[in-house]
């Protein structure tokens, strides 16, 4: 069996503590995981032996280049001919290549290392982009030398490549280099550092599980789950490659007999009553004489403000997940409980493996949405656009977040859409909004977040590569008026019906909450609620109020609004005739989070920093006409709130952040964690541990959706 040990031999323990059930599987396991390894074999995750082959075939030639390119340096700068002879660069890989669970089409992680003398600045984005720009085989390149961890991107073949640089403190980079000593970060900066670890973390993975096989098949099974679901999008706030694989591998440390049937439902399993912010690590966070830091909130005030740290194994160690928000993690949350059911479910014989992957219906879970539309000159353009938004996107997200005290929570969907019927460049996103469960809103609350959106544009506005017909427009949609080409049919599904008793439940709290009224024949009455669909047309102008970034550049666009503009050409200006009181019915709407898994109950937390008082009462937060102006940066308080909140209600600008003490030690939900486990691998229905869920704001995130209004002023166009 795998992972066995000889007799009398003690069971090994793999990272820091010990394993909740050394048990192998039974006959029903074994069974499950051979049908699962069947499914994602259909499903079309393994690439073929050609495929493979040129994958080797295109790591040789680029093998190839890198030397020849360090050939030439060292030629140049007048070292001796047996230096020359001998100068080196190593390539290696990381990433899902290096893990073995790439799939088709699928990128190349790769890293070049380097001797002291050839840097990253000149010599390989200068001089090793020449080189590649003359090579007829690579297309699309791209470099990001400003980028946290510098990379040269671009397509080799056909196939894509995502190139970073190490220049280490050798004057010779020996064939057979091993990238996990630690003597490699000898004198080196800390952007180098960030260049290694992705290979030193990879390595570091594969020596920590008790079994490779069972993990690669594992983490190609969650990584398919989590594209599914819409939670893979390390960029978007949620969680990418080297965060799933972190989380499989100690999966497998807890289960180390476990065949990849009973690993995946014991993933879901453990992380649905994972108490963040207790961070997850495959070994203990080692110091080094080295100096670099490494993740500690007891040292960094930084680290602290992290939801949900994943800890890489390689110094130094790092949380891999800083860019997981309030709002994302409560996403993740929800679609690990998704998991967990359906897991059950299979377990007891009541589904198969295809219901685990159904897709999440991003555009039937909510009533509002934010688009995000990007647009350009040409493809090149919004290649260059659309990467430069997409890095932001999670700060609007975490800005709204900040002005509405976590009482609105965003949604960003890591997929983007085209409009197959234009003629110009375009993509958009999309971000699902609703707000905070569990606290009540008195009837016409609303939102502004007008000032977020204008911050988020001027932060896009700062591009250094801004190109004339680079254009960003957000708007708000209901859910109604999303446009037909965002749906895999290029129409809209039929929305099935609701669970009665979810229904009633929702209604109930609707009515109690005096948000929504009911007509005579017992509908539901919305305000604000108009008709049509939103049908997107070649060229089609932006219909809603929308806003693009301020250029400080004499060839940048004006600042304000795209409006009627249209969007390809820039054909058509916005007059000034749309009143504030027409942008405040184009943009309000009701909120009302469909279909969401509740979040589990927990006590209320309130921080001893928490200013005075529970009740916070502001200034209302509709303004229109002149009032707009006089009111350009407000952010509104929740009015009337009733749960106990860490936000100052007496400044408008202030933001607490929630430092969540260090335990020290990962834990699930205290010292008895691992006893709960093992007594629920008896009772897999039973919940094991409350997961108490804190928001940005200190508040215990729980209860069932209700309404509210969200609106979104815009500044008045010109």
């Amino acid at each position: 069996m795998a992972g066995s040990n000889a007799a009398g031999a003690p069971p090994r323990q793999y990272g820091i503590t010990d394993p909740i059930s050394l048990a192998g599987p039974t006959e029903a396991d074994l069974q499950k995981t051979v049908e699962l390894k069947k499914f994602l074999v259909e499903a079309g995750l393994y690439e073929s032996v050609e495929e493979s082959s040129r994958r080797e075939e295109v790591l040789r030639e680029l093998d190839k280049i890198v030397k020849d390119w360090v050939k030439q340096l060292t030629s140049q700068r007048g070292y001796t001919d047996q230096m020359v002879k001998d100068a080196n660069a190593a390539l290696f890989t990381f990433g899902s290549y290096r893990l073995g669970v790439h799939g088709p089409g699928a990128d190349i992680d790769t890293l070049c290392v380097g001797p002291s003398y050839v840097n990253r600045e000149e010599d390989f984005f200068i001089v090793l982009h020449e080189i590649l720009t003359q090579t007829d085989e690579v297309t699309e390149l791209q470099p990001v030398p400003d980028a946290h961890v510098p990379v040269m991107k671009f397509k080799f073949h056909g196939i894509s490549i995502d190139l970073l640089y190490a220049s280490v403190s050798l004057l010779l980079v020996p064939p057979d280099m091993d990238i996990s000593e630690g003597s490699v970060l000898y004198n080196i900066d800390e952007v180098t550092v960030r260049s290694l670890n992705g290979c030193r973390v990879a390595d570091q993975i594969l020596r920590l599980v008790p079994n490779i096989e069972n993990f690669r098949t594992t983490l190609r099974c969650l990584k398919y789950w989590a594209k599914r679901r819409g939670v893979y999008s390390n960029v978007t706030g949620f969680l990418g490659g080297v965060n799933w694989a972190l989380l499989v591998a100690r999966v497998c440390q807890l289960y180390p007999n476990a065949v990849p049937s009973m690993l995946v439902s014991r993933f879901f399993r453990v992380f649905t009553q994972w108490c963040w912010p207790n961070p997850v690590m495959l070994c203990a966070i080692e110091e080094d004489e080295l100096g670099f830091p490494v993740w500690d909130p007891r040292k960094h005030h930084r680290d602290r403000s992290h939801h949900m740290p994943i800890i890489t194994p390689a110094y130094p160690c790092m949380n891999s997940s800083y860019n997981v928000s309030t709002s994302t993690l409560r996403v993740m949350m929800e679609q690990f409980q998704f998991g967990n059911t359906i897991c059950q479910e299979i377990d007891m014989n009541k589904a198969n493996w295809s219901a685990l992957f159904e897709p999440f219906h991003f555009f039937e879970a909510y009533k509002n949405y934010l688009q995000v539309d990007i647009i350009a000159e040409d493809d090149e353009d919004l290649r260059l656009w659309k990467g430069w938004v997409e890095s932001r996107l999670r700060q609007l997200t975490l800005k709204i977040e900040r002005d509405t005290y976590g009482m609105l929570q965003c949604h960003p969907y890591p997929h983007e859409y085209a409009d197959p019927s234009r003629q110009c460049a375009h993509c958009a996103f999309f971000m699902g909004l609703s707000r905070k469960e569990g606290v009540k809103i008195q009837e016409g609350q609303q939102f502004d977040i007008r000032g977020t959106v204008d911050e988020f544009r001027h932060d896009i506005g700062m591009y250094g590569y801004w190109r004339p017909g680079m254009e960003l427009a957000v708007s708000h949609v209901r859910r109604k008026q999303i446009p037909s080409y965002v749906f895999p049919e290029g129409y809209r599904r039929p929305r099935p019906s609701r669970h009665i008793n979810h229904q009633q439940q929702s209604d109930k709290n609707e009515v109690e909450d005096g948000t929504v009224n009911r007509s005579p024949d017992g509908q539901i009455k919305r305000k604000h609620d108009y008709a049509g669909e939103y049908d997107s047309e070649p060229c089609r102008s932006v219909k809603r109020a929308s806003i693009s970034p301020v250029h400080q550049k004499t060839s940048s666009p004006p600042s304000g609004n795209i409006g009627d503009q249209a969007i390809c050409n820039n054909q058509k200006k916005m007059t000034s005739g749309v009143s504030g009181e027409s942008l405040t019915s184009l943009v309000s709407g009701d909120l009302e989070q469909a279909n969401c898994l509740s979040s589990p109950q927990a006590p209320e937390k309130i921080l001893d920093s928490v200013a005075s008082g529970s009740n916070c009462v502001a200034g209302e937060a509709v303004y229109s006409g002149e009032d707009v102006r006089e009111h350009d940066n407000c952010i509104p308080h929740a009015k009337n709130c009733t749960t106990p909140t860490a936000a100052g209600c007496t400044s408008l600008k202030c933001v607490v952040e929630v430092v969540s003490e260090f335990v020290g030690s990962e834990s699930l939900g205290g010292n008895k964690s691992a006893e709960l486990l093992e007594r629920a691998e008896k009772d897999m229905g039973s919940v094991l541990v409350e997961n108490v869920h804190f928001g940005g704001n200190g508040v215990v995130q729980s209860g069932l959706p209700e309404e509210l209004e969200v609106l979104l002023l815009v500044h008045s166009l010109i």
